[in-house]
């Protein structure tokens, strides 16, 4: 019950800092990246400071001997780039890029446009549904 209460929390804290940051809102992600219309830079502000955030956290957190709620910390075993990484980070970024939204602004914004998230998420779901298709076949 704790781990969900905690969960609850920290996603309520980070959904409501996307609306407050404007981050649910499509134009604003897809002004940022018209670098020659109408460029909007307050989204490097908000990944800025979030990339302070995480560096400082990181670095406090990491020296503990585990989380809070785990036995121990769920890391990465390889900072290898494979072609499926790539791949899936170039898809991920143009899905962002076309739609405005990324999978935590896309859920936040569900009680505020229903329709778009929708979208959204149903592309989502299938890109996820189809890369794991496509990791059975490959074997």
């Amino acid at each position: 019950m704790r781990k969900l209460l905690a969960a609850f929390l920290i996603g309520s804290l980070f959904g409501g800092g996307l609306i407050i940051s404007g981050m649910t809102n499509p134009a604003k992600v897809q002004n940022f990246l018209d670098l020659f219309g109408q460029w909007d830079p307050s989204l490097a502000f908000v990944m800025g400071g979030a990339l302070a955030v995480t560096l400082i956290g990181f670095r406090l957190v990491l020296r503990r001997p585990a989380p809070l709620d785990a036995d121990r910390f769920e890391l990465p075993g390889t900072k290898e780039l494979t072609p499926s990484l790539v791949i899936g980070s170039v898809l991920f970024g143009i899905g962002w890029g076309l739609a405005g939204l990324c999978p935590g602004p896309a859920l936040a914004v569900i009680p505020l446009a229903p329709g778009p998230a929708a979208v959204f998420l149903v592309g989502l779901l299938g890109g996820v549904l189809g890369h794991d298709a496509w990791q059975r076949r490959r074997g």
